[in-house]
């Protein structure tokens, strides 16, 4: 069952903000759909440094490396990884205490991405609804929409809800869903959506629900997306992304008309 949450009370915008805001983003953008870690935050370094301490107190090999190499993988995943390589813990064990590690440091302060939450407050003063998809459990999803600007998502899709996890597309149709679009049965309203992601799970999912799918390349280890005509890419966000975003639709919507 697929949760919302509105953070905070509602906030009058002045006239001037939500003008401007307007003016910046394309009448074709219906929703944001937004990962958490690697695009919203730089949450990953945490789940390394996590996963490097329990391989440190408890045994079993796990270097950066192979950390790197689960970014944007379910936990229960990794944790089966480092089982693999001799962690004596049993899965269910690992996962809790990757979870724990992280939560504790997000919990003292969110490490948000350069930018993105000027982003989010200018899709909020536009009218135009963010969407939270994370494969990350629901209290960690809940402490990042706390900590976002006032009333700047509109709902979430959790590791803790009930449907597929990444790569499948099905968080990614439960988001739509959120805001009133049925993705398989409306594919051009489905591209009226853009998702923002930055692993190739994410990329995966989040191309196969038929979502307008945009990379951000701006904070990876080299800056490069493994390259597909699937997808946009953004680097990093700054005064021009909301323009950036509602390009992308533009051209989707043009090029699904001209097929």
């Amino acid at each position: 069952m697929t949760n919302e949450h509105n953070s905070g009370q509602s906030v009058e915008q002045p006239a001037s903000a939500a003008a401007a805001a307007n003016a910046a983003v394309s009448a074709n953008l219906r929703a944001v759909f937004w990962d958490m870690d690697g695009t919203l935050i730089d949450s990953e370094p945490l789940w390394h440094a996590g996963e490097l301490e329990i391989a440190r107190e408890h045994g079993g090999y796990w270097d950066l490396e192979l950390a790197r190499a689960g970014s944007g993988t379910p936990v229960p995943d990794v944790a089966r990884r480092m089982q693999e390589r001799g962690c004596p813990l049993s899965i269910e064990e690992i996962g809790e205490a990757m979870i724990n590690y992280v939560t504790e440091k997000e919990l003292e302060s969110l490490p948000w991405m350069p930018g993105v939450t000027e982003v989010l407050a200018a899709l909020r003063d536009a009218g135009v609804p963010s969407i939270l998809v994370t494969t990350s459990p629901r209290h960690m999803a809940e402490n990042l929409i706390a900590q976002a600007p006032a009333n700047s998502f509109a709902g979430y899709v959790c590791g803790d809800d009930s449907v597929e996890k990444k790569p499948s597309p099905e968080p990614y149709l439960r988001a739509m869903e959120l805001v009133g679009i049925d993705g398989l049965a409306h594919p051009v309203a489905a591209a009226h959506c853009v998702a923002i992601e930055d692993s190739e799970s994410g990329l995966t999912a989040a191309t196969a629900s038929g979502a307008t799918t945009l990379c951000q390349a701006g904070f990876l280890p080299d800056g490069k997306p493994v390259p597909s005509p699937e997808f946009g890419c953004l680097y990093g966000y700054d005064s021009s992304t909301l323009a950036t975003i509602g390009d992308f639709v533009d051209r989707r919507l043009a090029d699904l008309k001209s097929v």
